[in-house]
Order: C-alpha cells, then sequence, then structure tokens
C-alpha cells in the first residue's frame, strides 16, 4: 500500500517542514493551505491519513474533518493548532479527529501517529 499523507495549514513553513519531514519517512505528501484546496486535491490523491490546522481561512479544520469523514470514512485525520485552549479534544473527537496536538508539533510524536494510522488502515482493510 503506497502510503499517500495530506497536510492542510494556512503557514507555509509548516506545510514545508511536514512535507519534507513526512516525505524522507517515506510517505507520499501533498499540501493544501486551504480546506477547499484540500478537498479538491482528495478528488484525485486518495491520502489515507490527514493532518489538518484548525484554524484556515474559509472553511476550518472541524469542518474540513466533518466533511472527509463523510467523504472518505476510511481515512484517518489528526488536529494541529496552536490554539488548544479554542477548541477542546472532545470537540474534535466529535467531528471525527483520531487526535490531536498543539504547535510547535514534535515530529517524533507525528511520525508515531502516522505509523499508528497506517496499521490501523491495515487492520481495517485485511477485514
Amino acid at each position: 500500500m503506497k502510503k499517500k499523507m495530506i497536510v492542510v495549514d494556512d503557514e507555509k513553513m509548516i506545510r514545508n517542514m511536514l512535507e519534507a519531514a513526512m516525505t524522507r519517512e517515506g510517505y507520499e505528501v501533498i499540501c493544501a493551505e486551504s480546506a477547499e484546496e484540500a478537498l479538491e486535491i482528495l478528488q484525485t490523491f486518495k491520502a489515507q491519513v490527514m493532518f489538518l490546522d484548525l484554524k484556515l481561512p474559509g472553511m476550518n479544520g472541524m469542518d474540513l474533518c466533518k466533511t472527509i469523514r463523510e467523504l472518505y470514512p476510511m481515512s484517518i485525520s489528526y488536529a494541529i493548532t496552536g490554539y488548544a485552549s479554542h477548541y477542546e479534544l472532545s470537540d474534535c473527537r466529535k467531528v471525527g479527529f483520531e487526535d490531536y496536538f498543539t504547535k510547535p508539533v514534535d515530529l517524533k510524536t507525528l511520525f508515531k501517529a502516522a505509523t499508528d494510522a497506517y496499521e490501523k488502515i491495515q487492520r481495517w482493510e485485511k477485514n
């Protein structure tokens, strides 16, 4: 299975850093700077794992996650935010996030999350 991932963040520096780090770990990564761009990309790029910023221009990360869960129920999304106090984990869980991380995020933590997500998806596909 090709391990495809999408990173959605309105901060170019964060997108570039995550894309470079995840590519080095062997993932095929595409980045988007808005929810709308991400949904467009997902029509042709079948990413299984998503890292979504919660605070985006236009549609926010919560609404994006909800939409992704409806369109791609076998995918796993993680929230990334610099505003932890504004978004409770329970709200993230309600819309379908697997977990959430606050910026600045430790890359080792994200690598572990991605590994866990792909292991879970492989189990789902076997059943």
